[in-house]
């Protein structure tokens, strides 16, 4: 098979309208803080339509872990960072020549533009031929690139480019000035009195004196007087000169569509893989996920929350890690426990990996098997909107229904909290429906609750519970683990939530 992209294997799975704001679902799992951390020093490729789309295609999954796992070689990785480079710095040649005023300054840098583009392929052509390859996309890619610097267009055009780049170094000139005139003529190999002079007035010198010479400025831009030297010298060599008007007039399209498509897709995955350096350097562990699309038996072994650990890093704090696993028939993780337990947080990492897995990432863990879902469900809670005229508890209804209309047996469904607007029998009442119907519809799920009842609903969901301190309940480990509910840090938590506690409710009444 050709080489088309290096995200995408086939041309029927490129991305036909990329999305210009992120999935519903972002701002709960807060992958809109990962991804703004990853693409934020990266805005001039436009990534996250990338990090935006996932793929539906186990074998796409793979076609990008073949190709991270090439770049995890540290030698491959600094080269395609090389040819980044390279790319960058022809597109600030670009965009300085359109800024410039006069012809002939704008040409040359467009020249030197073109330079750059052929030195960065023929150093990456060079690089891929030395690397010991195994992805199908960087063989395939080693195999065009090869092809098409040995191309006519790309032979006869670099042979033309470095012709012009050499006469225009071999342009010499001298320049008369007396007054305000100046005179502009070929450099006739007239003697250098410079050093002579310099000789000559030696003997003379005392001590420091004042440098009168002028400097060249170093800013790109040309004054006028430049700018009316450049068009003598234009006129003293027009061959050079006419060369250079047609050369740049008939290579405006130089960059091959392939190779610039590449410039910015291969920054998908050096972007997540410095991404990725923050959490290794800290001690963290990654892994490739075996991706399914008809297995719902998941795992994963020391995950944890992107987000939250990259603040944590930042922070110097401790980081903790979970595991969970589902196998059979069982479908759903009814999480309970007290507040501030670490619940939400493990949902969020649930969802996290799943859709990382979905768009051919490594994913946080040591290990994992995760289901390739069709689309991922997120419900959290919002606080009421008054433009919907709604409350909280109508709010509730009308989300979870929408997402239960939509949701497939392929779907992942994320709820946290649902209906805490409303009394506990009516609570347990609507939870209990919303999991049925999604123990029919035999998806996967994670509901962080405090019903406990929810946990033994059927033999499809299972118990994981917040741990406390054994010797403390007050303090949380944010370790959640499979094991059946108690309900014991469910009641103190509430209590707590709603300053019923016995020192709160002492203190109200007090005189």
């Amino acid at each position: 098979m050709a080489f088309h992209s290096i995200l995408f294997e086939r041309p029927e799975d490129r991305i036909i309208h990329e999305p210009l704001e992120a999935p519903p679902f972002f701002g709960d799992l807060n992958l809109d803080q990962i991804v703004d951390t990853i693409t934020a020093s990266k805005q001039e490729y436009n990534l996250k339509p990338f990090f935006y789309t996932p793929l539906h295609d186990v074998d796409a999954i793979s076609y990008r872990h073949e190709i991270l796992r090439d770049l995890e070689d540290a030698v491959l990785f600094e080269s395609i960072t090389a040819f980044a480079q390279s790319m960058r710095a022809m597109r600030e040649h670009l965009t300085r020549a359109e800024k410039l005023y006069y012809k002939y300054q704008k040409e040359r840098w467009f020249l030197e533009a073109v330079e750059i583009y052929f030195d960065a392929l023929n150093s990456l052509m060079r690089d891929l031929s030395r690397a010991d390859l195994k992805s199908r996309g960087f063989v395939r890619l080693r195999e065009y690139v090869a092809a098409y610097a040995q191309s006519e267009g790309f032979t006869s055009l670099l042979a033309e480019t470095k012709q012009l780049l050499a006469d225009l170094s071999s342009v010499r000139y001298s320049l008369l000035i007396k007054g305000t005139s100046v005179t502009v003529r070929k450099y006739e190999s007239e003697s250098d009195y410079s050093v002579d002079v310099e000789q000559t007035f030696e003997k003379f010198k005392q001590g420091a004196a004042k440098d009168y010479r002028v400097k060249f400025s170093a800013s790109p831009d040309m004054n006028h007087v430049e700018a009316a030297i450049l068009d003598l010298l234009a006129k003293l060599y027009p061959d050079i000169f006419l060369h250079l008007d047609a050369y740049c007039a008939q290579n405006a399209g130089y960059l091959d569509a392939t190779i610039a498509t590449l410039d910015r897709e291969i920054q998908f995955y050096i972007a997540f893989l410095e991404y990725l350096g923050i959490f290794r350097r800290a001690g963290l562990k990654f892994c490739y996920p075996e991706v399914s699309d008809t297995c719902k038996e998941v795992y994963n072994c020391e995950g944890f929350d992107l987000a939250l650990a990259d603040k944590l890093i930042r922070q110097r704090a401790p980081i903790v890690c979970n595991d969970f696993y589902l196998k059979d028939k069982e479908r759903i993780l009814v999480v309970t426990g007290p507040n501030q337990g670490g619940k939400t947080t493990f949902a969020r990492t649930f969802g996290q990996l799943h859709f990382l897995a979905s768009i051919g990432c490594l994913v946080p863990g040591r290990e994992a098997q995760l289901f390739l879902c069709d689309r991922l469900f997120t419900h959290f809670e919002k606080e009421e909107d008054i433009r919907n005229l709604r409350g909280k508890l109508e709010d509730d209804l009308v989300r979870i229904h929408d997402i239960l209309n939509h949701a497939t047996s392929n779907s992942i469904i994320i709820l946290n909290e649902s209906f805490t607007a409303t009394t506990l029998s009516d609570a347990i009442f609507l939870s209990t429906r919303v999991l049925e119907r999604i123990l029919q519809l035999d998806l996967l799920c994670v509901c962080v609750t405090f019903i406990d009842e929810l946990a033994t609903l059927s033999e499809k969901t299972v118990s994981m519970v917040a741990g406390v301190a054994p010797d403390n309940p007050a303090v949380r480990t944010f370790k959640i683990v499979r094991r059946p509910a108690d309900g014991v840090a469910y009641a103190l938590s509430i209590a707590q939530k709603y300053r019923l506690t016995y020192d709160c409710v002492k203190e109200r009444i007090q005189p």
